[in-house]
């Protein structure tokens, strides 16, 4: 990736937060790489350099800035907006594909050699996939040193790496201290923690929609496996090693009024599976709210959705953050999203109504297909009460250490649902036919989801399933692998939604939504959702 070299120079100089995750400020006369807003003094233009990752930072020598945290920022949107090889590398390598299957085994899950793989990454990234390995399991052990009380050889182990010492020298060299002092400098800022759990900040770009990804999971939440209470979602996690559970909380920030209590109930009338937003007759100030909301988040602000994590395995917390990070888009950039729709006449007042919206992603995409196939031609309460009793029925149930306040149930695998799902499964024979198929491809392998997919290879082995068409493709591109660019033009919600805003041929008139064409199919949704609420 070939990096403007000025652009990068004036957002240093001008401390744009925007571009935090997209590159990073690698100053040679201290040996420091940084994040573009850090708030140290400018350095010269002849004195930095810019890497699109901070692995080429750290393969060349660059230390971790203290002062910014340049590893403790959003991700690069272009993982999701991309969709080319070192995307859906970047996006296996941060699940912990490396740690588990070395990169051979990432090779294959790409389907490349590992000669051309890393070919690719060193020309894209500036890094080979062991150096982003590195880097990742430096930034998986920071958050282990800063957030637990566990031993420093536990967080090597658990952090991926093969030795303590390896462990100590690359924490050296990443952050310039040892791991010791990493500890103790976060005691100083330290958010309160839970018995038994890490607690963790994931930062975001402002603004957010967190009350339109609340009113979505509420909607959906199934009884066992995940719980909204208030502001808080909670849920169960089948993670690589083992159970877990998270707490995230996603307090809308503008509670009480008008437009957060129509996105509070907005999922009451919203075909399963379809994502929706608040429609067109907000009465807040969007703008506003937005520009309030980055001026925060310059000032040290609210920029961070905090998640209390249970873990079996600590081993499993590099996984478990980038799951949770796809689940709420957390690496989009909403600035970039808002500017090209918000353009377009016919969503500009959607969008200054609902700024920095986000797509629903998922943290188990096995779990994730089965339940859209699940609710496929029925509403959102009756695809939850069918995914509740098939989760009752042959779901797992947690050890009592990591349930604390919230679900106790796993999911049940593809495995499970593909043995014993036409025992448990009610309505039409071939809806349950669909379904045990979808679990038994899944199962044997012939059908891999994750979020290293190809999604033009994705919707083609969904739509050769029985029972699976494009609707089904289009919206788990969305929920897996976070296509930015899928419309669903064939969803009736978004049909209807464009004939409100009097859209005659929508496939035409979206051409100019491009790449965010999920993210207008929201905004449809929205304004489907809320006339049919006023009728």
């Amino acid at each position: 990736m070939i990096l403007d070299q000025d652009r990068c120079y004036r957002a240093v100089t001008s401390r744009d937060a925007r571009f935090d995750g997209h590159f990073v400020t690698a100053v040679r006369t201290t040996g420091i790489y940084c994040r573009p807003s850090c708030p140290a003094v400018t350095p010269k233009r002849t004195n930095v350099e810019f890497w699109p990752t901070a692995a080429a930072a750290q393969l060349r020598g660059f230390r971790a800035c203290r002062r910014c945290l340049p590893d403790a920022v959003p991700g690069s949107p272009d993982w999701n907006v991309r969709a080319d090889l070192a995307a859906r590398a970047m996006r296996l390598i941060g699940d912990g594909v490396i740690e588990r299957d070395g990169v051979p085994g990432l090779a294959t899950r790409l389907g490349y050699s590992e000669r051309h793989l890393g070919r690719v990454l060193s020309a894209e990234l500036g890094a080979g996939p062991l150096a982003l390995a590195r880097a990742h399991r430096a930034h998986t052990a920071r958050l282990l040193v800063e957030t637990t009380p566990m031993a420093m050889a536990d967080v090597a182990f658990a952090s991926g790496f093969a030795s303590v010492r390896q462990f100590n020298d690359t924490v050296r060299e990443v952050y310039g201290v040892s791991p010791t002092t990493l500890r103790a400098d976060a005691g100083r800022r330290a958010i309160p923690a839970a018995t038994g759990a890490i607690v963790l900040r994931l930062p975001y770009r402002p603004p957010f929609d967190a009350a339109g990804l609340l009113a979505f999971l509420a909607a959906r939440a199934v009884a066992g496996v995940e719980q909204v209470d208030g502001g808080t979602y909670r849920r169960t996690l089948r993670l690589p090693r083992g159970p877990a559970t998270v707490e995230l909380a996603l307090t809308p920030a503008e509670s009480g009024s008008p437009a957060a209590t129509r996105r509070a109930n907005r999922n009451a009338v919203a075909p399963h599976g379809g994502p929706s937003q608040q429609g067109c007759d907000g009465q807040i100030d969007g703008r506003r709210a937005a520009s309030q909301h980055v001026r925060r988040s310059r000032k040290g602000g609210d920029t961070h959705v905090v998640a209390t994590l249970r873990l079996s395995d600590p081993r499993d917390l590099a996984p478990a953050v980038a799951r949770l990070r796809r689940l709420l888009d957390l690496d989009a950039d909403p600035v970039a999203v808002d500017a090209v729709l918000g353009a377009d006449p016919v969503l500009a007042s959607s969008v200054a109504a609902v700024p920095g919206i986000r797509l629903p992603g998922t943290v188990d995409p096995a779990e994730t297909a089965l339940r859209a196939v699940l609710g496929q031609q029925v509403s959102v309460a009756a695809a939850r009460t069918a995914a509740a009793r098939l989760a009752a029925a042959l779901g797992e149930r947690l050890p009592p250490a990591l349930v604390g306040d919230g679900p106790d149930l796993l999911f049940p695998t593809a495995a499970t649902v593909a043995e014993r799902g036409a025992e448990v499964l009610t309505g039409p024979a071939r809806r349950t036919a669909s379904i045990v198929g979808l679990a038994a491809a899944l199962a044997d392998g012939t059908l891999v989801l994750d979020a290293g997919r190809d999604a033009a290879a994705l919707r083609a082995d969904l739509v050769a399933l029985p029972g699976l068409g494009p609707w089904s493709a289009g919206y788990l591109a969305i929920r897996v692998l976070g296509d930015p660019d899928e419309l669903l033009p064939d969803d009736l919600a978004v049909r209807r939604g464009a004939r409100v805003l009097g859209i005659d041929d929508l496939p035409r008139h979206a051409t100019q939504w491009a790449p965010w064409r999920s993210y207008a199919a929201l905004h449809l949704w929205g304004a489907a959702t809320s006339i049919r609420r006023s009728a």
